[in-house]
């Protein structure tokens, strides 16, 4: 066989090879044939979802690390969530629970009292979250009469304070609950379990053979 059938075998070859390759191995063999200078190192293409805005999403991740609600056994959500769209666009950053005056506000999870006072005029306590990063993930409460000081370590479900009357932007007593990584609003509800969030209240049920007091 003479040296132009070799070379016309050869090309029919190679481009019958390129065709049947897979889409990123057939880029690859495209853009070496025009010299674009990819090599065997560099990626064909990125995954979507990559960059910027993927590790945002995952520094924004809230664990389920809640143990308690803060007032009650599964109170009534007045009002969700509700995220701006910009900085300064109208929204609702936290959750409104149903609250009456003087029920106890609880510690979501494990944390410290990172402030506890008034702003303008209402009582607020905050609570930074153990072991949620850096920086930490915030819980918010108020209006709230704080019963403990800033600083304060704080375990999940003890009593940071109780609900104050007025003060509060619902039709009905409330509290709001909100939740910060840094100067982001998160959504409180992320740091309740499933369990948490579906369980109804617990109830004992007497126990054969044991005499009631």
């Amino acid at each position: 066989m003479g040296r132009p059938c070799v070379r016309l075998v050869l090309v029919v070859a190679l481009t019958v090879a390129t065709l049947l390759a897979p889409p990123a191995s057939r880029l690859f063999a495209v853009g070496a044939g025009m010299g674009e200078g990819v090599g065997a190192g560099d990626p064909v293409s990125s995954p979507v979802g990559a960059g910027a805005s993927g590790r945002r999403a995952a520094d924004d991740a809230v664990p389920a690390i809640a143990r308690t609600w803060p007032v009650g056994v599964r109170p009534r959500v007045l009002r969700g969530w509700e995220p701006p769209a910009t900085v300064y666009g109208p929204g609702h950053r936290g959750v409104d629970l149903a609250a009456p005056p003087g029920t106890p506000v609880r510690a979501v999870a494990d944390g410290r009292v990172s402030f506890a006072g008034r702003v303008a005029g209402k009582g607020v306590v905050s609570v930074e979250l153990a072991g949620t990063g850096d920086p930490p993930l915030r819980t918010t409460y108020e209006p709230v009469r704080a019963s403990v000081p800033q600083g304060a370590e704080v375990r999940a479900g003890e009593v940071i304070g109780t609900v104050e009357a007025g003060g509060c932007h619902c039709t009905a007593p409330c509290v709001h609950w909100g939740l910060l990584r840094g100067d982001t609003y998160l959504d409180p509800l992320s740091l309740l379990p499933p369990w948490l969030l579906q369980r109804g209240p617990s109830r004992l049920l007497p126990v054969l053979g044991v005499p009631l007091p």
